[in-house]
């Protein structure tokens, strides 16, 4: 049994909510939370999914928008 470890939790946690943010099968109130915490989260790697969600054309517009103010913003963190 491997152990858990900080950067593997915040990785699994990344993928969940991209996971979310991309599945169109959900309400899009739940897609536009996981986008929020994303940005929330305001590391790299996180800087880096809500940058792929900006880039997926299959997402809804405003989705996609939603996902490049939150990396505008972590951006002007300086993170």
């Amino acid at each position: 049994m491997s152990e858990s470890t900080p950067e593997s939790d915040k990785i699994d946690e990344l993928k969940k909510m991209a996971n979310i943010a991309t599945d169109l099968q959900l309400a899009s109130k739940m897609r536009i939370q996981a986008i929020i915490l994303l940005g929330d989260m305001a590391s790299h790697e996180s800087l880096l999914v809500l940058l792929n969600l900006a880039a997926n054309d299959k997402l809804v517009i405003d989705e996609r928008d939603l996902a490049l103010k939150r990396a505008r913003e972590i951006v002007k963190k300086g993170l």
